[in-house]
């Protein structure tokens, strides 16, 4: 199976502690998916709303395609997501019941076809955000120590 990662939202998994992950399609025009291949997204503060029992990708921006004359698409304007009844309604109560939230991961090609990783999320406090830190900052010195150990 080829995967071809496009972007990870690294903001997202510091920021948030991530429950659950849902993988989903994306309904896009011809000059996002070119603009995609050329890796030109920006995930950092999209997040995902529901209404009408749909969800949709929010500010996600998508730059236009350089390539692309008068038909080109708007690049922060709302992205349906491609998910069953069963889990937008999962998501949906999720949301409501317990004040969580629902952001992209990560977006990536996957045999052709653009998909969005969406991950169910809780809210870091910033001493968990100092604990990651501290967390990050002992496996990199740990790694350079057995680095130049050899």
């Amino acid at each position: 199976m080829s995967i071809l990662v496009i972007q990870d939202n690294k903001k997202a998994r510091f920021d948030y502690e991530i429950l659950e992950v849902i993988e989903a399609g994306i309904v896009l025009m011809g000059s996002e998916v070119k603009s995609l291949r050329d890796k030109n997204i920006q995930l950092k503060d999209s997040y995902v709303s529901f209404s009408d029992g749909e969800a949709f990708l929010q500010n996600a921006h998508i730059s236009p395609y350089q390539a692309s004359s008068y038909n080109n698409h708007a690049p922060e304007r709302l992205r349906k997501l491609l998910l069953n009844r069963k889990e937008i309604n999962q998501l949906m109560g999720k949301v409501q019941e317990r004040g969580l939230s629902v952001v992209p991961l990560k977006i990536f090609f996957k045999k052709g076809l653009v998909k969005l990783d969406l991950g169910l999320v809780r809210g870091k406090k910033t001493h968990d955000k100092r604990q990651s830190i501290k967390e990050r900052e002992s496996n990199k010195s740990l790694k350079q120590t057995l680095r130049h150990s050899r």
